[in-house]
């Protein structure tokens, strides 16, 4: 109101010039200038102060009083000035806490429509801030998702997006990993002053060459702590839960055993009969060969829990194999002690979940009390959590300065069926598909941000939004600067050319969401999003800013096993390529403003659009090829596969690679609800 007051006054003494200014007055100029670059309202400064000085003209304008009025509106432009000084300062700086969910579904949440699930902490966040109802992932698995959130750049340009069927991370002892050169937010808020944490899941690599370069390790991408996996969570870590990866591998295991079967056959038989003769040096090579390789096989498989599923605390060991006994209050504890040793000081903690990805697990407070079995105990639990790092932030006056967001890494794995049949994948609404594939149900996320007086309460936003914004987001919120070569995307997909400088500037695909965030715009900037099913282009999502369609094409779909079902049940995920996808010529087109369900494709009968909107997406895609480089494929066979020489141990392999450092005491007190 006063804003408006000192503007509509200003604004008729702008033609007025002082003559006989009050002694005063160049100190009151001064003091307007002082919080003029912070002030919106700059051209209520100097000249129209120094009318206002007039002790003529104010006593004109504004009778006997003139000037004790003036006076009285110099101080409230003023104040008004430092208010607005003040709420800058407010949002900058802010301490950041992302919460990241694996394999969340986003319909298992209340704030998205859930009635049967208890997430009272986790709606808070929505009551609270700002729910993003078109959020994102950037892929539809751990891996790629993860290194898309951490840069803001899609994970095709950091190499992280695999041309082969397996797109993640399986074993701690694989050589591919975020690079090195890769700039994530933690290395720009670190370099700002900020403590910075990642609590949890990993799921990036950890070493190159030796079992100790730690090469992409969380420390070597600007964390100063880490506490959790370094690989992610499976049911090959909880005993009694079955094994995915020997669910994969099983049928090429069988192979290639056969293959060493037949030729060691083979070549006895040849020999016996005369054919040829095959000297026994060679059988006997070709035997210890085999023997080798099974005694390795079956070494690591029987001992893959061991190998593969640890804690660590920085660059050591803590528990092998670990653990799941009160975990998720271990890791809560953890995060919760971060926050207490740095309350003082700017900080970013990332508290990666390991829930709700399988194996599923609960502690004995919230076993067995949701109507969701394990899967639902799970959610339940992770709620707890995000209550208690809600509860210490208020304890120790930090909630108006911290930026906290929720989300997953992407959409539920509606595959999880555990071998006693219980479903151990979550839902995802209203939404086709599940993770691994670029539906809706594979990559529309939860989206939560809170930021009280910064951000409006109860406000939903329905434009697109992707993971990758978090990282423009909260470099700017810091103050950080961004390295030379990295910079913005073009606006608009539809421009006709790129030159080789403007490809090397295209590089940070998020955007900053503040704006949004704070109702300043009410347009997304995302134009274009493009979905990836590992390294092959998939979909591409076109928000037109003239329109409130949405529309989406995919170039290929996946095969679903059953047909009738949303999912790929035979093979626990579906795949990127072969007889496992079917390609579209022309492309399936939806606009997910009439259809989000993705229910039925458009045609050129349907909608009169068709080819122009073809045509448009077609010329993005083209552009965002020609934005891409050659990166060296971190997610190859070669950087996949297990490689002894790597692998870490916290004691000898004649040990079994046991030890169990990690203490329980002091864990946060459990109220189940």
């Amino acid at each position: 109101m006063w804003r408006l007051v000192a503007l509509h006054v200003a604004g008729g003494l702008d033609s007025l010039r002082s003559i006989q200014p009050w002694p005063f007055c160049d100190s009151v100029i001064s003091a307007l200038l002082l919080f003029s670059p912070t002030c919106e309202d700059k051209h209520v400064t100097r000249m129209s102060v120094s009318a206002m000085c007039d002790e003529r003209q104010g006593d004109m304008i504004f009778g006997p009083l003139g000037r004790k009025k003036m006076g009285l509106l110099l101080f409230l432009m003023i104040f008004q000035c430092a208010i607005n000084s003040v709420n800058t300062y407010s949002v900058s700086n802010p301490n950041v806490v992302l919460l990241i969910a694996d394999d969340l579904g986003i319909g298992d949440l209340g704030c998205y429509g859930n009635r049967t699930l208890r997430t009272p902490n986790i709606d808070r966040l929505a009551k609270e801030g700002v729910t993003l109802t078109q959020h994102l992932a950037a892929s539809p698995l751990c891996t790629p998702s993860r290194a898309a959130f951490l840069t803001g750049r899609y994970p095709i340009r950091s190499g992280m997006a695999a041309f082969s069927r397996v797109g993640v991370f399986l074993f701690s002892a694989s050589s591919g990993g975020l690079p090195s050169e890769e700039i994530t937010f933690s290395k720009l808020l670190k370099q700002r002053g900020y403590a910075t944490a990642l609590i949890g899941k990993w799921h990036l690599g950890m070493n190159c060459e030796s079992n100790n370069d730690f090469c992409h390790h969380p420390l070597s991408h600007g964390f100063d702590y880490f506490y959790g996996l370094t690989v992610t969570n499976l049911r090959d870590c909880k005993p009694g839960q079955g094994s995915v990866f020997l669910k994969g591998v099983q049928r090429y295991l069988v192979i290639l055993i056969q293959i060493l079967g037949v030729t060691m056959v083979s070549l006895a038989v040849v020999h016996y009969i005369g054919f040829f003769k095959v000297p026994f040096q060679a059988l006997g090579i070709c035997l210890l060969i085999t023997c080798i390789l099974l005694a390795v096989l079956i070494f690591f498989f029987y001992h893959f829990r061991h190998l593969n599923c640890f804690l660590m605390r920085d660059h050591q060991i803590i528990q092998q194999p670990l653990s799941y006994e009160n975990l998720t209050q271990r890791l809560t504890t953890e995060a919760i002690r971060f926050i207490e040793r740095n309350h003082n000081t700017p900080f970013l903690l990332v508290l990666s979940y390991l829930h709700v990805h399988t194996a599923l697990y609960a502690s004995k407070m919230f076993r067995g009390k949701s109507r969701h079995g394990l899967y639902g105990d799970a959610v339940e639990e992770m709620d707890w959590s995000v209550g208690q790092i809600l509860d210490v932030l208020e304890n120790y006056n930090l909630s108006n300065g911290s930026l906290v967001y929720f989300s997953s890494d992407q959409g539920a794995h509606i595959e999880e069926i555990s071998s006693s049949g219980e479903v151990h994948g979550g839902y995802n609404g209203i939404y086709k598909g599940g993770k691994s594939t670029n539906w809706e149900g594979g990559i529309r996320v939860p989206g939560l941000l809170r930021w009280p007086g910064v951000i409006q309460a109860g406000t939903y936003i329905d434009d697109p939004t992707s993971n990758m914004d978090i990282f423009p987001t909260i470099v700017k919120l810091a103050g950080a600067q961004l390295p030379y070569d990295r910079r913005y995307p073009f606006s608009s997909g539809r421009c006709t050319h790129l030159n080789s400088a403007a490809i090397q500037l295209q590089i940070i695909d998020g955007h900053d969401l503040m704006p949004l965030l704070q109702g300043k715009v009410i347009r997304s900037k995302h134009e274009f999003l493009f979905h990836y099913c590992n390294a092959y282009l998939n979909a591409v999502r076109w928000h037109p800013g003239n329109s409130e369609s949405v529309w989406k094409v995919f170039f290929f779909t996946p095969n679903f096993t059953p047909e009738d079902s949303s999912g790929c049940y035979d093979s626990h995920v579906c795949f990127c390529y072969g007889d496992f996808i079917t390609h579209h010529d022309p492309p399936l087109l939806f606009d997910l403003s009439r259809d989000p369900e993705e229910k039925v494709p458009l045609t050129p009968e349907t909608e009169s659009r068709f080819y122009e909107i073809l045509s448009v997406i077609q010329l993005a895609v083209d552009n965002h090829t020609r934005s891409l480089q050659v990166v060296s494929d971190q997610l190859s066979w070669n950087n996949l596969v297990w490689k002894p020489w790597l692998q870490l141990c916290c004691s000898s392999f004649f040990q079994f690679c046991y030890c169990d450092y990690d203490s329980e005491n002091s864990l946060p007190e459990v109220h189940s609800g």
